[in-house]
């Protein structure tokens, strides 16, 4: 299509040279030339905002570390499930501030509260909102991240994207933003319970440099009453204690250390998942790695699989006792193909140390000089504990999206029954649902 711009030097140009051509033609006082009228289009621009997640079971957050409060909008959520505001506390209790001496000292009840999507204990497939109000804000404490920047922490790049931020708690880049998260996982775990018998559980595999050996956690066997039996939740006793020594020798110094957090699906139904741009890894990737402090992923075998030869690290098929096809071994980490084959999802995610500290370091402030900061503020020193049931509710929120999304492409019509299993017949949990 061409140009519909046209410049004043074009326009006197052309209507001089008409005249010349013509001299018998009389000048024409008021005469205008106009570009061709382009037709009227809609101009739509659509930009990644960066606070909903999901495509039919679909989260939005909201809130401030230091505003009024925080929560989420729960989108497409399947009417007639069972659920009430303690279910979803008991998930935003494992998350909460001020749990031990290894979390920030921060004093928060994070008591929710349910606005809309309930009737008589069910939802009712219309949005779902969740309110937690913030109740122990101190926003003295940050003046002086108000005039220096954080290292490795978010107020510079917020400032280098918005040219205003947040100061107090760092706004929107707080990990106050994820009880939201958590609070709609709630709601995605029991979708994948009543339907599926899907269960997820995080726990710590890594703190700093003391780290569980391979098979010291027997996943098949592995209850959340295990990972809760100790601060830092480690299912293993022994490096429990190790682990909580490495963060008190830090906490003490005003410093900080990061870790591993181990997350395990069990009872994921085959078929969920696409090819190509949509594969359930990298859906999982990207929900993962969308939460604070992250610094890495990993699924099956991870970066060590890439010291193994293709005979190595293949997972045979066999067939089970029951009629399954299922595979010897899970390098895979239950997906093939960006699709789910039926066993256990193993994913590791890695935690970088807490940025802001007390230890002084050197930054710059907004005003471009350079100087020295000396943070304030009650922060975690290690931030696996608490991420653990962060790390569960973005797993499941990518499971139940990816299960309604198998259910309305594949099981619209009856399924092949010589390949296909119905996800209503794939370990279903046995509810009482009114109709």
């Amino acid at each position: 299509m061409s140009s519909a711009i046209v410049s004043n030097a074009f326009v006197k140009t052309l209507v001089k040279d008409v005249f010349a051509e013509r001299p018998n033609t009389k000048p024409l006082r008021n005469l205008q030339l106009r570009p061709r009228q382009m037709r009227s289009r809609k101009l739509d621009v659509k930009a990644g905002t960066g606070n909903s997640f999901g495509n039919l079971f679909r989260v939005t957050t909201f809130g401030e570390s230091h505003g009024g409060g925080v929560g989420c909008i729960i989108d497409g959520c399947p009417p007639r499930i069972p659920i009430s505001e303690a279910d979803l506390q008991v998930e935003l209790d494992r998350r909460r501030p001020g749990q031990s001496r290894i979390t920030t000292p921060r004093k928060e009840t994070d008591t929710c509260k349910i606005l809309s999507g309930l009737s008589e204990g069910q939802t009712t497939g219309t949005p779902i909102s969740v309110l937690v109000p913030n109740t122990d804000q101190r926003g003295h404490d940050y003046s002086e991240m108000a005039l220096a920047y954080r290292p490795s922490h978010a107020d510079a790049t917020y400032d280098f994207k918005y040219g205003v931020r947040s100061v107090q708690g760092g706004g929107r880049s707080s990990a106050r933003e994820t009880i939201g998260r958590v609070a709609a996982g709630a709601v995605a775990k029991k979708i994948l319970q009543l339907k599926a018998g899907t269960e997820v559980l995080a726990y710590v595999s890594q703190v700093h440099k003391v780290s569980l050996p391979d098979g010291t956690v027997d996943h098949d066997t592995l209850t959340q009453a295990k990972i809760e039996s100790n601060i830092v939740r480690c299912p293993d006793s022994v490096y429990a204690e190790k682990m909580i020594d490495a963060i008190d020798a830090v906490r003490i110094k005003g410093d900080s250390v990061g870790g591993v957090v181990t997350c395990i699906a069990r009872n994921v139904p085959r078929g969920l998942g696409s090819p190509v741009f949509d594969k359930l890894e990298a859906e999982l990737a990207k929900a993962l790695m969308s939460l604070p402090a992250t610094k890495g992923f990993e699924i099956g075998s991870g970066f060590l699989g890439t010291l193994c030869m293709g005979s190595e690290h293949n997972d045979e098929f066999y067939m089970d006792e029951m009629g399954n096809v299922r595979t010897r071994t899970n390098r895979s980490g239950g997906i093939q193909g960006g699709i789910s084959n039926g066993e256990m999802i193993v994913m590791r995610v890695a935690f970088k140390p807490t940025s802001t500290i007390t230890k002084k370091q050197m930054t710059v402030t907004r005003g471009r000089e350079e100087t020295e900061l000396q943070a304030r503020g009650r922060h975690d020193p290690c931030v696996v504990p608490r991420a653990v049931p962060m790390v569960e509710a973005m797993v499941a929120l990518v499971l139940a999206d990816q299960l309604m999304q198998q259910y309305a492409q594949c099981e619209l019509f009856p399924v092949n029954n010589a390949l296909q299993k119905p996800l209503d017949v794939q370990n279903a949990a046995s509810v009482e649902m009114v109709i």
